[in-house]
């Protein structure tokens, strides 16, 4: 374990740089809905025969910080060219399931993977165990993470922020990688900001370098924290309209939002999150436009009108 923190910690720079069950209450594990199928934290299965893999699943994932659980028995998978939203109120575990599914923080108990690359699985104590530092660096190769605040590296322009994790990680040819980052700076609209570093830029031109950067690296999926939460909201609406071109391209992403708007409009799939729990998930209109779960109805309620 101790050896796994020491990878999550030096991980953050380069993964930043590449990275319902009706009438259940709130707190509710469910397993099965009234009409018997699967509720929100049942167990996810392997995949019919000839079925596509899911890009990342997650099964049974517990995690505690000093004693208290913060994730509690969570299941969920996301399948490839899938958009989820992942909502809930600030407390509710949403950042530290995508933490748990980047490897920026271990997972207590349960199995994490991604396709056919076992990750973490449960020790003979329950514990999760996870791969070595091989099998981790595989993993981190999967997928790309957007962080709330950039995280760009300051002293770099934007090309040679996109460019850095592709060469320095990848060992990708110069010429391969500069093409490809050219190309992302042009369809994130940033043509023109090539040798700006990051100060010279608005939030909405570093969050944008930021998905271009973690492009760069071909991910099999894309993760978002709130990506729109440091913007204003013009700023935010630069952000949301690439979010859906890359919905409109198939991307498979994961995102952590409060832009239920968006959510309802873009995800293909809902998960409301309270209190460690998946308490409702399923297809986006149906999560918002109608939830069925009296907690996800009181949270959305403030967003009504």
């Amino acid at each position: 374990m101790d050896e796994m923190k020491t990878d999550t910690a030096g991980a953050d720079g380069a993964m930043a740089a590449g990275a319902s069950a009706a009438g259940a209450s709130a707190t509710a594990a469910a397993t099965a809905n009234a009409d018997g199928t699967a509720g929100p934290n049942a167990a996810v299965g392997a995949p019919a025969p000839g079925a596509p893999a899911p890009v990342v699943r997650l099964e049974n994932g517990s995690k505690s910080f000093d004693g208290t659980p913060v994730l509690r028995d969570i299941s969920l998978e996301v399948m490839p060219g899938e958009v989820v939203a992942v909502i809930g109120p600030s407390g509710g575990g949403k950042s530290t399931l995508l933490r748990c599914l980047t490897l920026l923080e271990t997972l207590d108990g349960g199995s994490l993977s991604y396709g056919e690359l076992a990750v973490a699985s449960p020790g003979a104590d329950g514990r999760a165990v996870y791969g070595g530092k091989d099998v981790l660096a595989r993993a981190r190769q999967r997928f790309g993470l957007v962080f709330q605040q950039f995280n760009l590296f300051p002293h770099m322009t934007v090309l040679k922020n996109i460019m850095d994790a592709p060469l320095a990680v990848q060992r990708r040819d110069r010429a391969e990688v500069e093409a490809q980052a050219r190309g992302l700076i042009e369809k994130m609209g940033l043509t023109g900001t090539e040798d700006k570093v990051p100060y010279q830029l608005s939030g909405g031109q570093q969050q944008r370098a930021s998905i271009a950067r973690a492009l760069c690296l071909n991910p099999q999926a894309l993760f978002f924290d709130e990506p729109t939460s440091a913007l204003d909201p013009e700023l935010t609406g630069e952000v949301l309209k690439v979010l859906k071109q890359l919905a409109a391209e198939d991307i498979t992403m994961l995102v952590v939002t409060h832009e239920m708007a968006f959510a309802r409009e873009v995800a293909d799939r809902v998960v409301f999150m309270d209190g460690g729990r998946i308490v409702e998930e399923g297809p986006a209109d149906q999560v918002i436009g109608s939830p069925r779960n009296p907690r996800t109805q009181e949270f959305l309620a403030r967003y009504a009108g």
